[in-house]
Order: structure tokens, then C-alpha cells, then sequence
């Protein structure tokens, strides 16, 4: 089993920043693939970003991309997700997931293991 603890979440104003954190332990890999995805209130799950261990590969939603930034600490088994300039429309839970290998996946579907998420609140 894989387990995925995010922490970094709290309330920000527009154009603010904050940095998630998502640990694992268990039987997590280099072949793992980690996404993060949110999910507002009455909305579905979307995804945010993923990448891999190894490689350094990464997708990011349109949405994001350029503001926000994911990275992962293999030493501390840690995934990041910078989020910069933030919006009141990124005012989501934020998940991390992880997938066994394969693509850099985008639906929610794809990924086997989820942490329990940690509230993102951005105020206009």
C-alpha cells in the first residue's frame, strides 16, 4: 500500500502564494507516477498536475500552468506543488494521488492511492 499525507493548505489573498506538501510512505516507487488534483465545492475533481520520480516529467492543466510549479524530493519521498499568483477560483481541496507507472494521467480514475486532502482558500 502507498500513503499520501498532504499539509500546506490555509487561507491567502489574491495574488498570494503557498507551497503544499504531499509525504508518502509504504510502498511507494520511482515508478510511481504523482498527480494533484482539486476539487471545489458542487464541482468535480479536476486535475492540477502530475509528474514522475525519475525524469522529471511533468503536465500541468491550462489553468495553472505558469503560476503553479511541481517537484518532488526523492531523498524525503516528498511531492511539492508551489502555487504562485494565486485565485479565488483556486479555491479547492487539493489532493495528491499516485498511479503505478505508466502515463502522466489527468482523470482522477487513473490514480490507485489518495491523500486526504488539505483546504485551499484564496479571499479577493
Amino acid at each position: 500500500q502507498v500513503q499520501l499525507v498532504e499539509s500546506g493548505g490555509g487561507l491567502v489573498q489574491a495574488g498570494g502564494s503557498l507551497r503544499l506538501s504531499c509525504a508518502t510512505s509504504g510502498l511507494i516507487s520511482s515508478r510511481h507516477v504523482m498527480g494533484w488534483f482539486r476539487q471545489a465545492p458542487g464541482k468535480d475533481r479536476e486535475f492540477v498536475a502530475a509528474l514522475t520520480w525519475t525524469g522529471g516529467l511533468t503536465n500541468y492543466a491550462d489553468s495553472v500552468k505558469g503560476r503553479f510549479t511541481v517537484s518532488a524530493d526523492n531523498a524525503k519521498k516528498t511531492v511539492y506543488l508551489e502555487m504562485n499568483s494565486l485565485k479565488p477560483e483556486d479555491t479547492a481541496v487539493y489532493y495528491c494521488a499516485a498511479r503505478n507507472g505508466g502515463l502522466l494521467a489527468t482523470t482522477p480514475r487513473n490514480y490507485a492511492f489518495w491523500g486526504q486532502g488539505t483546504q485551499v482558500t484564496v479571499s479577493s
